[in-house]
């Protein structure tokens, strides 16, 4: 006899066990399957910032949303998250890019996002130890900042439990029943069946395999991005620094004393693959040391490689799709746990009352693609 939800959802990750908290929070029964651990896709791979600056309306709205819903999460779901807002600066060390990051700052100041546009000079007033030679400005959001994304999947996860849903584990989805148009019931590699006429895609890196388990063909590819972590050292309040030069990067001071960062590689390497390699780990540390100089001596712990799951313009696909009853969220572009919140909050919304929080077209299964936004 097949067990029926409300909803099935795909993947234990940051979109997952958001959609299925807040769905949950509104009474529906949810289960969520993912074929191996909570986190062990993208999520439990990435390096824990979150930002709100954006260079598109509904991504700044919904990193906004996002960030009130990180800053109150401890209160509402019972666990410490290691939120804390220690702030983002986007580094300009050419004229073009100090006149892209004026016109995305005031475009953010638009929706009254705290974001200035600082001098090299007040950006060292930020960030003392920051080597500021050729660099022309930046821009600075005090309210972005960093958290767990253990910590987060985990009190998402648990409070889902609590309200009543059920999470499986190691065993992965197979086959989607599609009937007349309509999502019907899952199979998975154990012979299980599980019946809902709501099924939630939030299979990150395997986010095209699982949509054309339902005859839907979703324009997401992932690709390898590596990073590293060192050891712990003083707390030197260092934000999240991200250098666009060619060979820039982004890494930030956790909370713990221990920096964690990783740069766009020029060649990027498709598909599922997380191996490393010893340049990246020789590169990462050079560029680092750039911009501080006082790392010099700290020791790297270890290195890991994770999946960003790229669309063509760099905008996640969250919606409905061409299937009935057959929804999506996947497509992060590398934004995923920092969008993850408010993305499960609207799609749990959309999925209930068919109404989102603001226009959300730009996320729209079936637009066409444009140029990937500028701020990546």
């Amino acid at each position: 006899m097949t067990k029926s939800y409300d909803a099935i959802i795909i993947g234990g990750g940051i979109i997952g066990t958001a959609t299925g908290y807040y769905l949950s929070k509104q009474g529906l029964t949810v289960l969520l399957l993912e074929k191996d651990y909570l986190t062990a896709g993208s999520t439990g791979r990435c390096i824990t910032g979150i930002r709100q600056q954006f260079s598109t309306p509904a991504t700044i709205k919904t990193a906004m949303r996002s960030v009130a819903l990180f800053s109150r999460m401890e209160e509402e779901l019972g666990r410490d998250v290691e939120w804390t807002n220690s702030g983002y600066i986007f580094l300009a060390h050419d004229e073009q890019k100090v006149e892209t990051f004026k016109k995305t700052v005031a475009l953010q100041k638009q929706f009254g996002l705290d974001v200035d546009y600082l001098s090299a000079e007040e950006c060292k007033k930020i960030v003392p130890m920051l080597n500021i030679d050729g660099l022309l400005g930046g821009t600075w959001c005090p309210s972005d900042g960093q958290a767990s994304p253990f910590f987060v999947v985990q009190a998402y996860a648990e409070n889902m439990v609590k309200n009543g849903c059920e999470i499986i584990r190691g065993d992965e989805v197979t086959g989607i029943t599609v009937k007349s148009g309509r999502v019907e019931s899952v199979t998975t590699a154990s012979g299980a069946v599980y019946g809902a006429p709501m099924i939630v895609n939030a299979a990150g890196p395997w986010a095209r395999e699982v949509g054309r388990m339902a005859g839907v063909e979703l324009e997401v590819e992932p690709e390898r991005h590596e990073a590293l972590i060192t050891e712990g050292v003083a707390y030197m309040n260092i934000p999240m620094l991200v250098d666009y030069r060619k060979e820039g990067g982004y890494f930030v001071q956790r909370t713990t004393g221990q920096f964690i960062g990783c740069y766009t590689p020029e060649h990027q390497v498709k598909g599922r693959d997380t191996g490393s390699t010893l340049e990246f780990i020789a590169e990462m540390a050079r560029r680092m040391c750039r911009l501080i100089p006082a790392l010099e001596d700290v020791a790297i712990l270890r290195q890991w490689s994770g999946s960003y799951s790229m669309t063509p313009d760099g905008s996640p696909i969250v919606d409905e799709t061409s299937v009935a009853g057959f929804f999506c969220s996947v497509g992060m572009s590398g934004h995923g746990f920092m969008l993850g919140p408010a993305l499960g909050e609207s799609l749990a919304g959309y999925m209930v009352n068919k109404t989102w929080p603001f226009d959300m077209s730009e996320f729209a299964f079936g637009r066409s693609f444009g140029a990937k936004e500028d701020l990546a």
